[in-house]
């Protein structure tokens, strides 16, 4: 889940693994194998692969679990073919929400994805008005405890970081997406270990909530959302209270 605030990320995706640990495995398998048919086992070779295993090691999936899913999608032989598909939603309160998925059957997919939507008091958006809202970036993000702030801004400006943030409960790297490999190789060569690091949709504009009730609806949309077998990832300008 990604909304405004940072490090209710962190906190949301390291609770989830504590309470969802199966079913979090079970979709970075199925990431993992996708991304392995479509091209190849080897993470060198294959961009798609390397991003989900960065999602693999920030949820302390098993190695095991990692290598049994990149042979099933690397072994050949007849597959489901899957397409990548982005929704567009308004959810509670205009929030706007940009939903990541990979299916092997779109109709499907767009039916139960509506359904959840509608159900949550949200609308499936036109093309393009949520999009505008967000703009794709690399975003590393570490705690103050694993890093020292004048050695790590350093060296993430210097790997070619556009932007370096430091706040009371940590640090924020912000990269272009084709520079986040590299900054990221750099900040690991230095023994600093980053709580969350991949390529994200970070809000142009947020939309602060309210009160309870709204936030309680939001979360229940994103969590019903991210339930869903199909969904990758969920992305929502949400500025959650702190």
């Amino acid at each position: 889940m990604s909304g405004h605030s940072k490090w209710s990320k962190v906190k949301h995706f390291k609770g989830a693994i504590d309470a969802k640990r199966g079913k979090i495995f079970s979709k970075l398998s199925k990431e993992i194998t996708i991304a392995a048919k479509l091209g190849g086992g080897d993470p060198g070779m294959n961009p798609r692969l390397r991003m989900v295993l960065f999602k693999c090691r920030g949820a302390n999936m098993p190695s095991d679990n990692i290598d049994r899913a990149i042979k099933k999608g690397a072994g050949g032989g007849e597959a489901a073919n899957f397409e990548d598909l982005t929704y567009e939603i308004y959810g509670p309160h205009g929030v706007a929400l940009l939903v990541e998925v990979s299916t092997d059957n779109r109709n499907r997919t767009a039916s139960e994805i509506r359904s959840i939507v509608t159900k949550s008091g949200g609308t499936i958006a036109t093309a393009g008005s949520v999009t505008r809202f967000f703009h794709r970036k690399g975003q590393i993000i570490i705690s103050r405890a694993a890093a020292n702030e004048d050695q790590l801004m350093e060296v993430a400006l210097d790997a070619g970081a556009e932007d370096f943030k430091a706040e009371p409960q940590g640090y924020e790297i912000i990269t272009d997406p084709a520079h986040f490999e590299a900054v990221h190789k750099q900040i690991e060569a230095k023994g600093i270990k980053a709580d969350v690091a991949g390529i994200t949709e970070l809000p142009t504009i947020t939309v602060p909530l309210p009160d309870e009730h709204t936030i309680t609806s939001v979360n229940k949309l994103i969590d019903a959302l991210e339930d869903h077998d199909d969904v990758k990832d969920v992305y929502s300008n949400a500025e959650f209270p702190d």
